[in-house]
């Protein structure tokens, strides 16, 4: 047992016993427990290597892991069996160098054909595959003994001569030798920086990346031929974690596997089941005792906690940890968050000045005034009868809340806030970019994905069979067009569906809304409305919850039947149909109540009816504005509450627990693997993976939509939006650090397509909410009455004047209220919301001139209203600079410095040819000299000539 203690870390080859020696020892019936005991007091080889973090030798950094499921070969196999296993294997990995005890060899399966034959075939691309990467230059070591049962590890490390290989060929930047300072202010501007970083300084997390730089490395594409450039003090972090499994991955995916007529990478192997995972190690352990400092526990700690709500993110090491496209998604939620902070306080004072001036407003005073005893015609036919207004004061006395003449300033203000949070986002992107080297960068076209290979391997074979001569295939509209007829069905059936469903909740609530009208008790019929509204939104939505999740799948299966060739192409055409769906979605219940209810209902005695029987639905005297407010408030805090948090934390709980589950019943049955400490790589299989920045980013989208669309009906929504992303920026950092397998690092320079959408959206926003204070609010009526009708320059009447009257003798046969002596003495005539002739006109209940001159100074206020903000949001868009004039300034001094010194160096060159040609033209003097002495040193001279530049 003293040579398994001395051999366990070093490879077999070395000591001169080979591992089928071992390994026969054990198939013979070696006692078990007394190795455990014996390996017990000997040291543990676990720890030399980190548990997983390096290979066996303790020097080599795992960069990548692979991961695969194979079967237990049977405890009667024959030793010649497993001799000729282990030889095989030691074969197939020659520079490995494998740990005696691990499993480096591949396991056959049983003996049966029919259990053998996919097994083997995976086995067999498996093993090409890894002699592939070996032949790329990539080091492998196998770990089968595992606590997981059934799953293999493969670990990759990338030696130095890869790493400055790919980095040549993906073009990093890389920091040089060369520093330089960083332009200050000067003057008042630094004096007002200076008390600035005072008083945010407890507000700064405590990471050093985060700090202010005074100095900065300049950064150029490595060069192998350049390497005297950079500072290679330090090979071992001069590539970090981020950047070597970038450069493994790249490798995984251009390295093909040829084996049965496939031609495919890491991602055709995965989605064939060859392998069951692949990604790269998190740095280590984020909690526990005796952790040794990682960045995985800095950002644990100073991101990914709820106690650090109030600190700004240490960006820089997101970046640094998990890439420039995820920490591009953190920063523009930051930059987001922070804008919210302005337009929630303004929000909050239009909701005060409402409050404040509730008890001044005259039309909400005249409802409730009981003495004007207006009577109201029936709100449904038979069942409802007359009521009086002042029954719906407490609504129309809400209505003012949101609907006065401050929240037009708010619709103007938001529109202006959209445009300089996107100018503002683009300036934050671009001060990114130069800190994180990407000025210049351009993205190159990825490589195809496996399903757009199969395809087009698909097509060559048929054309193959047809003994048609073909050149290098690939697929046309004429392939795709089934696929594009798909998506064009499906949508227009998804969004019909969506169309149907908020068609059926009308109908509930116009049945709804007559059922209860034949409630005896006076509480009951006071209430249909608060009912109907609050039970009809509560439907609205769940049934948005749940189809969300199913549109997310559709989206995502009518993109995969369209092969799109890159993953960046899958990508926005997932995102475009995904949007398009849950905009649809989530939008459509509160159009209909801002735009469509209550605009074709028709009037007394002519009213409109769905299916012959069911009534349309009137707005409240007060407007249809306090029920889109609270149709837009439970929408909007029920998707942040239940299916943003709740989801996002409750699911992946689950998940978490159920492999808890299974894990455990696994230990079960072997204590001795149950004892031992897990691997990193172990640890992080247990993770949930990742699924891409879609979700996270489509949720804010949606939310975005609802801080900017209808904003004129909530002005509380930037607020409550404020609160959900503090708690959300927490929550999406805790999953990302201890949920979720460290995602491969994606080098991007901007958020791609989603910039686009919140441009749309802010377009969307001005329009929608001209509309919004036009036709749903009473803001341009009470204009129209208070410069147009009132006698006395006020509001008062007001009222009277938006209420036609209607002659109960001109009810349709059968429509009447059943008890018309409801309010205790009999109705003559009634009044409802509308601009029409009176029953005594010539022409009675023809729409009237009022209604015209009402309806053109909506659609001039609508005009006016959407070319001013967009003049002005086009003029905050034009004024401020995309780009901050002192990162133009650092740019341009970084092209200089590079230009500098690539020309000293040239310099340098010349000099050093003219002073080797100088000691030439000497040596070549002094060679000439006939003295013996010389002539026997000559060849000696001459060599010592062509040794100087060598040494230099």
């Amino acid at each position: 047992m003293r040579v398994n203690k001395k051999y366990s870390c070093l490879p077999a080859e070395e000591k001169g016993i080979h591992i089928i020696n071992i390994r026969a020892i054990e198939d013979i019936g070696y006692d078990q427990h007394e190795s455990t005991l014996l390996n017990s007091l000997s040291k543990n080889p676990d720890a030399d290597c980190k548990y997983g973090l390096y290979f066996r030798d303790g020097k080599r950094k795992v960069d990548y892991i692979l991961v695969y499921h194979y079967k237990k070969s049977s405890a009667g196999k024959t030793l010649a069996r497993r001799a000729q296993q282990n030889d095989a294997s030691v074969r197939s990995t020659k520079q490995d160098q494998p740990l005696p005890g691990k499993g480096v060899q591949l396991e056959i399966g049983d003996s049966e054909p029919h259990m053998d034959y996919h097994e083997d075939d995976k086995r067999f691309r498996r093993e090409e595959y890894e002699g592939n990467l070996v032949e790329a230059g990539l080091e492998l070591e196998r770990d089968e003994d595992t606590k997981i049962h059934g799953i293999g590890f493969v670990k990759i490390h990338a030696p130095w001569n890869v790493l400055c290989r790919e980095a040549e060929f993906l073009k990093l930047k890389m920091p040089t030798k060369k520093m330089y300072q960083i332009n200050q202010t000067h003057g008042l501007l630094k004096k007002i920086n200076s008390v600035i970083q005072k008083i945010t300084e407890p507000i700064q997390p405590k990471v050093a990346e985060h700090k202010p730089q005074t100095v900065k490395r300049l950064s150029y594409p490595f060069s192998r031929e350049k390497q005297h450039l950079f500072d290679l003090s330090d090979k071992d972090s001069f590539f970090d974690s981020k950047t070597r499994s970038t450069i493994v991955y790249e490798i995984l995916k251009r390295t093909t596997c040829t084996k049965a007529k496939y031609s495919m990478g890491i991602t055709s192997l995965l989605a064939n089941g060859v392998y069951s995972a692949a990604y790269p190690l998190h740095d280590g352990d984020y909690e526990g005792e005796n952790v040794e400092p990682n960045d995985r526990k800095l950002l644990c700690e100073e991101w990914a906690s709820y106690g650090v709500f109030y600190k700004y993110q240490p960006i820089d090491l997101v970046r640094k940890y998990f890439g420039e496209k995820i920490g591009l998604y953190f920063a523009w939620l930051g930059v987001y968050t922070q804008m919210l902070i302005p337009a929630s306080i303004v929000g909050i004072i239009v909701f005060l000045y409402g409050c404040a001036t509730v008890d001044e407003n005259i039309p909400s005073m005249e409802m409730c005034d009981q003495r004007n005893n207006i009577t109201m015609c029936p709100l449904c036919d038979k069942t409802c009868s007359y009521w009086k207004m002042s029954s719906a004061c407490a609504t129309a006395r809400a209505s003012h809340l949101f609907d006065n003449p401050a929240t037009v300033f708010f619709s103007v203000f938001m529109a202006l806030w959209a445009a300089t949070f996107m100018e503002h986002w683009k300036r934050k992107q671009m001060r990114l970019n130069y800190r994180w080297d990407l000025t210049g960068f351009e993205e190159e076209e990825d490589h195809p994905r496996a399903e757009y290979e199969a395809k087009v391997l698909e097509k060559s074979l048929r054309k193959e069979h047809k003994h048609k001569e073909t050149d290098k295939e690939k697929l046309t509209w004429k392939d795709r067009f089934p696929a594009y007829l798909t998506n064009f069905v499906g949508i227009i059936f998804m969004v019909g569906l969506t169309f149907a469903i908020v068609f059926g909740v009308i109908i509930y609530r116009i049945s709804t809304a007559a059922a209860l009208a034949i409630s005896s008790t006076p509480s009951g019929r006071s209430s249909v409305r608060v009912t109907v509204t609050a039970t009809a939104v509560i439907i609205n939505l769940v049934v948005i919850i749940i189809l969300d999740e199913v549109y997310g799948c559709i989206a995502r299966w009518l993109t995969q039947i369209e092969v799109p060739k890159t993953d960046k192409n899958f990508e926005e055409r997932l995102i475009f149909k995904a949007f398009l769906l849950k905009f649809v979605n989530a939008y459509t219940p509160i159009f209909y109540v801002a735009f469509f209810k209550g605009r074709f209902v028709g009037r007394p005695g002519d009213y409109v009816y769905i299916f012959h029987s069911f009534r349309m639905e009137e707005c409240a005297p007060g407007g249809c504005l306090m029920e889109l407010c609270i149709q837009l408030s439970i929408i909007m805090l029920g998707k942040q509450l239940i299916q943003n948090n709740l989801f996002e934390i409750g699911i992946p709980k689950m998940k978490k627990f159920i492999r808890y589950l299974k894990l455990k019943r696994q230990r079960s049955l072997d204590h001795e693997e149950h004892m031992k400490k897990k691997q990193r790589y172990e640890v992080d299989y247990n993770l949930e993976p990742f699924a891409g920045l879609t979700p996270e980013y489509m949720e804010m989208i949606i939310q975005f939509g609802f801080v900017t669309l209808f904003v004129a009906s909530f002005p509380l929504a930037p607020l409550f939006a404020l609160l959900n992303n503090i708690i959300e920026i927490r929550l999406d950092a805790k999953k990302f650090v201890t949920e979720l397998r460290r995602p491969v690092a994606v080098r991007a320079k901007d958020i791609g397509i989603w910039y686009n959408i919140l441009r749309g959206i802010g377009k969307l926003a001005v329009i929608i909410n001209a509309f919004v204070i036009s036709f749903t609010s009473d803001f341009i009526p009470r204009l129209v009455y208070l410069y147009m009708y009132s006698e006395n320059g006020t509001m008062h009447g007001f009222v009277n004047h938006t209420l036609s009257s209607f002659n109960v003798s001109d009810f349709q046969a059968g429509t009447a209220p059943n008890d018309p002596l409801d309010l205790g003495y009999e109705v003559q005539i009634c009044r409802y919301k509308d601009y029409r002739e009176p029953p005594w006109s010539e022409n009675k209940y023809d729409i009237s001139k009022d209604f015209w001159a009402v309806l053109a100074a909506r659609l001039a206020f609508v005009i006016v209203f959407q070319n001013l903000v967009m003049f002005m949001s086009e003029f905050v868009d034009w004024i401020i600079p995309d780009i901050p004039k002192d990162i133009s300034q650092q740019i341009h001094k970084e092209k200089v410095l590079m230009v500098e010194v690539f020309m000293r160096e040239e310099q340098g060159k010349l000099q050093m040819l003219e002073t080797w040609k100088d000691k030439d033209k000497r040596k070549g003097e002094n060679c000439n000299n006939h003295s013996p002495r010389l002539s026997r040193s000559r060849s000696g001279s001459l060599s010592s000539c062509h040794s100087y530049p060598l040494d230099v």
